[in-house]
């Protein structure tokens, strides 16, 4: 299934930082988009990725924290590709949680 322009737009902006995240969600309120929704769940999980990688990172151990940062930054990769090409797989082990999370998000 071909994803519309519009959505797909929305979806690759809703990984560009927080504010893209808050925009996409915005922009998608109206029209309800699945597909949007689903991209924007996936990076709320990543921004929660991020905070706890970072609290590790500060206060826990450099090294772990660092390491958490990075396989999170591989997986915003992942989310943002998927987008690209229309797609709506999740990240890998995390993806699933991230859904049923923020499944009220619809």
């Amino acid at each position: 299934m071909s994803k519309s322009n519009g959505s797909k737009g929305l979806a690759i902006l809703a990984y560009f930082t927080f504010v893209g995240l808050i925009i996409a969600f915005i922009m998608n309120l109206e029209k309800r988009d699945r597909y949007v929704f689903f991209h924007i769940r996936q990076m709320l999980g990543l921004i929660l990725m991020l905070i706890v990688s970072n609290v590790i990172e500060a206060y826990v151990n450099s090294l772990f924290g660092s390491l958490l940062w990075v396989i999170t930054f591989i997986c915003w990769l992942h989310g943002l590709t998927t987008a690209i090409k229309g797609k709506s797989a999740e990240i890998p082990f995390l993806g699933q949680y991230f859904q049923s999370w923020f499944e009220n998000i619809k």
